[in-house]
């Protein structure tokens, strides 16, 4: 099978080079680096580039393992075609304003609820820097969630979004259930409540508690610990009368429908026939066809224990909708979820770090630690890896974060995420146009800081292609990015039909940011969850050439790039890199 590598450099072959007018490059010097290609047998020497020139290099081995270079020339003007190019008004502003590298690489992912289901609500949170919109399946009902996908679809079509929508499953651990139409309830210190696995016909009484789990009054025992959401309140089983169980509360705080339960017995946590439930109920399978039908970007699975359950996920979707292009998120939020946390992690299109269930099921000081393996896994199998779970909790009453969450979320930046999530900060939150903020300066500081700093990590990326070919697209990204960081770029465009290339260039986490150029809106809006992707989405043919001069045709007329901008250009159709100054 004969590979070719289509190589634009201005470097040339150490046993023939061409000569090149030097270039006069504004506001610092950019030097080209001495570069090789491993598996072209292709050796670069330093030189320089002539932006106004009309000519490239073409290098191929053309599969015969001796490098051959010629010159090719490049038509000097292109008439601007007639299509146009797809981006959203806040990147736009952002890089008119401040040019690539001001650019923020970290995703938000906002939770979608009461405070922010309206269409200028979601309008402001988009401004804000949403780029995943989350529907929670344990709140609110399937007509709801409809008229808030519509309303984030219309947001997309008449503002020019590529907002994503992820569907999160309610999943079939023991939870609360409503509150007979109240929003949320206070539990104070000291006071007694009772959780019932009864159907009441009328108004629940003062105090209690409906339990989803039928077993629940059978497993707990008089002096366990109950813990609801993860420990945002606490309490102490004390009595048990048939199907309800008495509770005190010892850590008061608020109560919300369909909130997670654990009990803990001797200071460990008790699993007993929760532990057999399945990791998709009778819901959770209605809901799923429901967010098929809706056509959502992701559907994020709760409780994950094997990857048995993505797999056979997948095939469902497959067989429900054969056009769709729904990746499945796997949520880590649990003790099997981290026995077998490597063959999930690779069944599925990525992962979600849900801290609070994690927290409520293994010691809390452990938290960190395997927040911190998942994300490094989810990097080293280009996996997208998304941080969650009380962010900025007290921003759900107060409008500033506490010291400790700012800390946080950015060893979450530190960490290179892919992106961070608030959950009631922005669905019931009193401020959830404020905690979006946080999220969005928080995470453009720290990697404004990692990049000054050049900081680049020694992270062993291993090969993870299953053919030829894709240990050669892995081969190009990898020396694409090293090249964007030695010549100092301003971006690095790479041209995709699948999102792949895309996806691979962000799990090397160059210092520039990476235009995504696609031909569809569904890949367009899936690449909004991946680090440092700007997605636009582009007609575009396999004439890498054509691409490239219509690409700059339309974003010089958008004033999105200059002439002698230096961008490095790679394509999965070609396998192809390309060095060059925008014309």
């Amino acid at each position: 099978m004969s590979q070719s590598l289509h190589l634009f450099t201005p470097s040339t072959l150490s046993k023939q080079c061409y000569s090149y007018p030097k270039p006069s490059f504004p506001t610092f010097n950019r030097r080209f680096t001495a570069t090789s290609v491993r598996f072209s047998s292709i050796r670069a020497c330093s030189s320089d580039l002539d932006p106004s020139s009309s000519q490239v290099l073409l290098a191929s081995d053309n599969g015969k393992g001796g490098g051959v270079l010629t010159p090719v020339t490049r038509p000097t003007a292109q008439a601007v075609d007639s299509g146009s190019i797809e981006v959203d008004a806040v990147t736009e502003a952002e890089l008119k304003e401040n040019g690539f590298r001001s650019t923020r690489r970290t995703k938000l992912v906002c939770t979608i609820g009461p405070a922010t289901c309206g269409f200028e609500q979601l309008e402001a949170l988009a401004v804000g820097g949403m780029n995943v919109a989350r529907i929670n399946m344990c709140h609110g009902t399937r007509a709801w969630h409809r008229a808030v996908i519509e309303r984030v679809r219309r947001l997309n079509d008449e503002k020019g979004y590529a907002v994503a929508i992820m569907m999160d499953t309610e999943g079939s651990e023991i939870h609360m259930g409503d509150f007979g139409g109240a929003s949320s309830a206070k539990a104070e210190d000291g006071e007694i409540w009772t959780f019932s696995v009864r159907a009441f016909d009328s108004a629940l009484p003062e105090r209690t508690i409906i339990v989803n789990y039928d077993g629940f009054a059978e497993d707990v025992k008089v002096g366990d610990e109950l813990l609801v959401d993860g420990g945002m309140v606490r309490f102490d089983v004390i009595e048990k009368i048939g199907p309800d169980v008495k509770c005190r509360c010892t850590d008061p705080g608020l109560l919300l429908p369909r909130a997670n339960l654990t009990f803990w017995r001797d200071g460990s946590l008790v699993r007993e026939r929760n532990a057999m439930l399945p990791t998709i109920s009778s819901k959770d399978w209605l809901d799923i066809d429901f967010g098929i039908q809706e056509g959502v970007d992701f559907i994020a699975i709760s409780f994950v224990k094997s990857a048995e359950v993505i797999n056979h996920l997948k095939s469902y979707i497959a067989a429900r909708a054969r056009d769709s292009d729904i990746a499945v998120i796997a949520k880590i939020e649990s003790i099997d979820s981290l026995k077998n946390l490597e063959e999930i992690i690779l069944a599925s299109d990525g992962a979600m770090v849900a801290r609070g269930d994690l927290g409520a099921q293994i010691p809390l000081e452990q938290v960190p630690s395997a927040q911190q393996k998942i994300v490094q896994l989810c990097r080293q199998l280009n996996k997208p890896v998304i941080v969650a779970s009380q962010l900025l909790e007290s921003m759900i009453e107060y409008p500033t974060p506490t010291r400790a969450e700012v800390a946080d979320v950015s060893e979450a930046v530190r960490q290179r995420a892919d992106a961070l999530m608030l959950s009631g900060e922005s669905a019931m939150g009193q401020f959830p146009d404020k905690a979006l903020t946080v999220l969005r300066s928080v995470s453009l500081r720290i990697e404004r800081w990692w990049r000054e700093e050049k900081r680049h990590e020694a992270m062993e990326l291993p090969d993870i292609g299953s053919s030829f070919s894709d240990n050669i697209s892995e081969e190009i990204c990898s020396s694409a990015a090293k090249m964007a960081n030695n010549l100092e770029v301003d971006a690095l465009f790479v041209y995709t039909k699948t999102g792949h290339m895309a996806s691979l260039l962000s799990r090397c986490r160059p210092d520039c940011p990476i235009f995504a150029f696609t031909t569809t809106t569904s890949v367009r809006r899936r690449l909004n969850l991946q680090w440092g992707l700007i997605p636009f989405r582009l007609s575009f043919s396999d004439d890498m050439e054509s691409n490239l001069n219509k690409t700059f045709a339309l974003l010089k007329a958008r004033n999105l790039i200059k002439s002698g901008d230096l961008v490095i250009a790679v394509s999965d159709m070609l396998q192809s890199i390309q060095v060059m100054n925008v014309p």
